[in-house]
């Protein structure tokens, strides 16, 4: 499985079309050329870009949820509320809906981020202010995340 690596501040302009950095351009290419898909965080006011397989991969996931379950229904609609694809154009910016850069508060100035199999765009200011915690805090919560994991070949 690929991830993505690095943070980089960019711009956005009034019409959401962000430059991306040539790195991150080059990693997405990694990915086989295949559209990517930009949706909502569900936890973070922010932006999380997919490739294109990763995305079926959840969606299969989520496809096998029981419609006819209320909240299974329910979850579905809002996880996938805003969804759109997009492709880098042949300068290297994304064009961002409108719909998505109001929902993540994206301003001038932003903030991409890898997170694993997927990055996330940031309004600059929510992206440092999510980020500030303290060491002591940090520790904590590493400890509670990961301290139970086994991070031998084996298991």
């Amino acid at each position: 499985m690929k991830n993505f690596i690095g943070t980089y501040e960019c711009k956005i302009d009034d019409k959401g079309r962000l430059k991306l950095p040539s790195s991150l351009v080059k990693q997405m290419e990694d990915f086989g050329g295949d559209a990517f898909v930009v949706k909502r965080s569900v936890f973070q006011p922010c932006l999380e870009v997919y490739p294109m397989k990763g995305w079926e991969k959840l969606m299969e996931k989520l496809n096998k949820l029981n419609r006819f379950i209320k909240k299974n229904a329910d979850f579905i609609r809002i996880f996938t509320a805003g969804v759109k694809t997009v492709e880098p154009d042949n300068v290297g910016r994304l064009q961002i809906s409108r719909d998505l850069v109001q929902f993540a508060g994206l301003k001038k100035e932003i903030v991409i981020t890898s997170a694993g199999e997927l990055f996330e765009i940031w309004d600059k200011e929510a992206y440092e202010n999510v980020i500030a915690t303290s060491e002591e805090d940090f520790a904590k919560q590493a400890e509670e995340v990961m301290g139970d994991i086994s991070f031998d070949d084996e298991n």
